[in-house]
């Protein structure tokens, strides 16, 4: 993983972004928030899972779904199978070595 920390490629109104390898971060003193980084290093988990590529496929059709489900984009984001994981599991800093392997199918709703 590397942190990486680049301003203006973060889309406003976000802290971070991860593309694997990288951690892209908008402010520098995000480096040292160890939940934030966790949080960002499940997703690097994610990514490896599903071979990188159809992460980001699987993360865009989920956020349309989301988006017509709940005609909400902050609603649409935070209702992805991916995020929800993350943000129910970001503050468990041991989390990612008693992970299961596609951990984030736990967190698909459909309701």
């Amino acid at each position: 993983m590397f942190l990486i920390v680049a301003k203006y490629l973060i889309p406003k109104g976000y802290r971070g972004m991860t593309v694997f390898p990288f951690v892209v971060l908008k402010y520098d003193f995000d480096k040292a928030n160890q939940v934030f980084v966790n949080h960002e290093r499940i997703h690097l988990k994610q990514q490896i899972e599903l071979l990188i590529i159809p992460f980001f496929v699987w993360y865009f059709l989920e956020y349309l779904f989301r988006l017509a489900q709940y005609k909400n984009k902050d609603l649409a984001y935070r209702n992805i199978s991916f995020e929800r994981e993350a943000y129910a599991k970001e503050t468990d800093l041991n989390y990612l070595k008693k992970r299961s392997f596609f951990q984030f199918m736990d967190y698909i709703k459909l309701k």
